[in-house]
């Protein structure tokens, strides 16, 4: 295997120019939740010309090239869609949708959440063909769509609609190229309470809802502190992260106040026992808060609604898997050392992949989370190949065909 792994990197280091060049186009091209259109079809240029066997954009818009027709099923999944800028001005006076290559380095938004792996998987496809690494494995290369909006809605539409049920997926966010096995879990949830709106200038007329939802987040502020810890995910968590208010006017009383929550869930919470949690709050049973978990309902770029509950599960793969066993004899042919074994502190698709359907999933990705979501975003080109590397080594490795 050594003397495959050594060709592999010869053939990274020969393919990286059109990797940086890919990978800055796609960077360049706006993609943000729902709206990912023509980026689907500039990596559906890129398949093409790579000749993966197999090419199809889902109902969802999800892209998903196959190379081989092998029984064991393994897909890298990279989600293709972005967040927003944010404010302009904090990208010093750099454009997020140029791909800046500079020392090294290339910026933009996406860059490290989560476009550089599909430059490296997608080239990681062109060298196992070109070198004749193939065997008993189908490989499916999945730009997914939404997850900055719904995290795993996307491949809940691939398992329940498009009946792909790999036997392992490799998550590609950003593991600053170590190795991830899980994160917590996530919900939204809301909580409305009611009033009685009056005239501003007499409250007592009325019954504020502000004032009663003041309780509440006091409640919930003192709940934080007491969740379930865990020692490898972490604790539980929940915050307030939105207000709003209804009223007749300006001049009148609310007549009711909701708050957005923002749960986080460790190993052993579930969405029944958050929401009784909230449920149980002093001061939503005296006030008749009603509790609520969220639905996503927003439209595809296809135009396709494919509704969800905003609940995300936790999972963790056990650190004796051995799919996460044979990740690890990749990375230390690749690496030449032991890799880091961690977990992501945000959500992924895996909260459907192994979270809904218990399929398998480990996570290996290039750039550090810390840019995800930042003016700052961005990948070292080193990273770019080091993951292509991976990809193209990880196959074999899955399908037992070399491990020495």
């Amino acid at each position: 295997m050594q003397e495959k792994v050594r060709l592999i990197k010869e053939k990274v280091h020969e393919y990286e120019k059109d990797m940086v060049s890919f990978l800055r186009d796609i960077i360049s091209i706006p993609s943000h939740s729902g709206r990912e259109k023509k980026v689907v079809q500039r990596i559906q240029k890129e398949m093409k010309k790579v000749g993966l066997d197999e090419i199809r954009v889902d109902g969802l818009g999800n892209i998903i090239g196959r190379l081989g027709s092998g029984s064991k099923i393994l897909a890298y999944d990279a989600h293709i869609d972005t967040v927003e800028v944010g404010d302009p001005s904090l990208w010093d006076s750099m454009d997020p949708f140029k791909g800046k290559l500079q020392d090294g380095i290339i910026y933009g938004r996406g860059a490290s959440d989560q476009k550089a792996p599909v430059a490296s998987f997608v080239y990681a496809a062109k060298i196992i063909k070109e070198l004749g690494l193939s065997g008993d494995y189908t490989l499916y290369l999945v730009g997914s769509v939404m997850e900055e909006d719904c995290d795993g809605l996307c491949w809940q539409y691939l398992i329940n609609e498009e009946k792909l049920r790999p036997d392992l997926v490799v998550i590609t966010e950003p593991t600053n190229l170590n190795i991830y096995r899980g994160h917590r879990g996530r919900m939204e949830i809301r909580v409305v309470v009611k009033g009685l709106s009056c005239h501003g200038s007499a409250p007592e007329r009325g019954d504020n809802a502000i004032y009663k939802m003041a309780d509440i987040v006091k409640e919930i502020e003192a709940l934080n502190g007491r969740l379930r810890q865990n020692d490898f995910l972490g604790k539980g968590t929940v915050t307030v992260t939105q207000i709003f208010f209804s009223s007749p006017s300006q001049c009148a009383v609310p007549d009711e106040c909701t708050i957005q929550l923002d749960r986080r869930l460790t190993t052993g919470e579930t969405k029944d026992t958050a929401v009784a949690e909230i449920q149980a709050l002093q001061s939503v049973k005296k006030h008749g808060g009603r509790v609520e978990i969220l639905k996503y309902q927003n439209p595809a770029y296809t135009g396709l609604v494919y509704p969800t509950e905003k609940y995300y599960p936790t999972w963790t793969l056990p650190d004796d898997h051995p799919y996460l066993a044979k990740a690890r004899t990749a990375f230390e042919l690749i690496f030449q050392k032991q890799p880091l074994v961690d977990k992501w502190t945000f959500s992924t698709n895996g909260v459907a992949i192994m979270g809904m359907h218990g399929i398998p999933c480990i996570g290996f990705g290039p750039a550090n989370e810390i840019y995800a979501h930042s003016p700052k975003d961005q990948v070292p080109v080193e990273h770019v190949l080091s993951a292509c590397e991976f990809y193209c080594v990880f196959p074999q490795i899955f399908a037992g065909i070399d491990e020495n």
